[in-house]
């Protein structure tokens, strides 16, 4: 039987009130991998018919979480970043996305001076998901046309987030039209 996005969506809420922690977003990372495997799904949801740019395909009204597809039409590399209170995961369906995940070194836990290192380095390629824990840092790199599924614990525009210039070396809060300082 062939997996739809109706039954990723019944057994990420079955993981995640089993277990609304680490073992739990782990179980959703397996579940988006066996969703990425239905090729009819990929191409509905992110294949070349697909709009371009980023849409919600589905928020869960009890817990919280949404499936977002991910259209990319040009290359992006963004700077290191969190997503706050949230977690994400991400699952690659078209070309691929190189993802680099951060560890902050001086300690802190807010905006203003910041340190960074890079703990690892790898290649997320179609079919393949990775998980982004809360305050997990990371940044990803992808070329034109690539096309992913991002699952986050909540609507990413309701959380404050930070973002990393290394260079600079601090973090900023990201700005969103409805994140607030809450």
């Amino acid at each position: 039987m062939t997996y739809t996005l109706e039954g990723f969506i019944d057994d990420c809420r079955a993981a995640l009130k089993e277990n609304a922690g680490p073992a739990g977003r782990e179980k959703v990372r397996q579940l988006l991998e066996r969703l990425l495997a239905n090729a009819a799904f990929v191409d509905t949801a992110v294949g070349p018919q697909a709009p371009i740019g980023t849409r919600k395909l589905y928020e869960d009204t009890e817990m919280g979480f949404v499936v977002l597809a991910h259209c990319n039409p040009r290359p992006h590399r963004s700077p290191p970043h969190d997503h706050g209170s949230s977690w994400a995961v991400y699952g690659q369906a078209v070309k691929h996305t190189d993802m680099t995940e951060w560890r902050r070194t001086d300690g802190g836990t807010a905006a203003g001076a910041a340190d960074l290192e890079i703990v690892r380095s790898y290649r997320l390629e179609p079919g393949k998901a990775g998980v982004y824990d809360v305050g997990a840092i990371h940044s990803i790199d992808y070329p034109d046309g690539s096309r992913f599924v991002r699952v986050t614990g909540r609507d990413l525009d309701y959380v404050q987030r930070l973002k990393f210039d290394t260079a600079a070396r601090k973090a900023v809060v990201i700005e969103s039209a409805t994140a607030g300082a809450g």
